[in-house]
């Protein structure tokens, strides 16, 4: 079961078409652009690479085997897109995402206020239910706002939402090996971005559950939802909460690499979705119900769908030396 929310159905969708929209490595400045307010980047070199592992812990996801990629040259910014840059390329461009159009988007119970009536998904996850006008803005609905949260990571921003502000600040979503590679930052087949440390209830190293999923959370990190996007210490490339704290879109279609008659009925069920690899778990993944949050563990959801949970953060190419 992942933590992620259930994917929009056709029903759901509106008729109208979306709106258009390594080694240790060195810290380079933002280039100029439409984006004044994007981080650093970490520099990963060309280099032959791989994805996935050889250790799968949830195999029906195609963690493993490991297998061999080669990268390019790429950037990677060290933060998670905030809140306040998402809202900076709204008032620049007018843009308006998935879930408001729609005019809800799924939001994590415990996030809520008691007492509150709201559409409660009856599948095998209650805790996500519809709320009437959650978006990027009111992420929890209309009776939520950003106060405090600038430079929280944005969430209830689908593949779409996020593809078009990466056009907007002249970047992309990143590649699944991209993500993986940035992740381990020369580190090897290890489970976490900090290596092979188990995080417990006790131990921190992210933003993830603490307590038993989904009734308790002891907050031993400190957040219930969100937290900043560097309120926990980097990985050896730089690069802040690769971790917990939200799911990650990425460019690239979902796919579970197997001959078994489960992985080809859900590959047809992710392609006739449109859905798209998500990577880095979020705050509510914990070892007992979603141990997601490892390097090599993978999520989707489909291009227009949104949640309290879901974020991104851009990559940029390199150009080829002349050398």
């Amino acid at each position: 079961m992942s933590c992620c929310a259930n994917s929009r159905t056709p029903q759901q969708r509106p008729h109208e078409k979306p709106a258009a929209a390594g080694s240790p490595i060195n810290a380079s400045s933002p280039a100029p652009g439409n984006d004044a307010e994007a981080p650093p980047r970490a520099r990963f070199e060309a280099a032959r690479s791989f994805i996935g592992t050889d250790r799968p812990l949830i195999a029906a996801d195609g963690e493993g085997p490991a297998r061999p990629v080669r990268l390019d040259a790429f950037e990677m910014e060290t933060e998670t897109v905030t809140n306040d840059r998402f809202a900076a390329f709204v008032a620049a461009t007018g843009y308006v995402t998935e879930a408001e159009r729609f005019g809800w988007s799924p939001v994590f119970i415990g996030l809520l206020p008691d007492g509150a009536g709201y559409y409660a998904n009856e599948g095998e996850t209650p805790w996500w239910v519809r709320v009437e006008g959650a978006s990027w803005k009111t992420p929890e609905g209309p009776a939520s706002d950003l106060a405090g949260r600038g430079d929280h990571p944005v969430v209830q921003v689908s593949w779409n939402d996020a593809s078009a502000f990466a056009a907007w600040s002249g970047g992309r979503l990143p590649t699944e090996a991209e993500w993986e590679h940035a992740a381990r930052a020369g580190l090897g087949d290890v489970r976490y971005p900090w290596g092979d440390d188990e995080p417990d209830d006790t131990t921190i190293f992210c933003n993830i559950w603490q307590g038993v999923f989904p009734h308790r959370n002891t907050l031993a990190d400190g957040y219930l939802g969100t937290s900043p996007v560097r309120a926990f210490q980097p990985n050896r490339a730089g690069l802040y909460g690769m971790a917990g704290n939200v799911w990650e879109w990425t460019q690239d279609a979902y796919r579970v690499r197997s001959l078994s008659k489960a992985a080809k009925a859900r590959n047809r069920h992710a392609a006739l979705g449109q859905e798209k690899v998500m990577k880095g778990g979020s705050f509510l993944c914990h070892v007992s119900y979603c141990h997601r949050y490892r390097i090599a563990a993978r999520s989707a959801l489909t291009i227009d769908s949104s949640t309290s949970n879901a974020g991104f953060r851009l990559v940029y190419d390199v150009a080829a030396s002349a050398d």
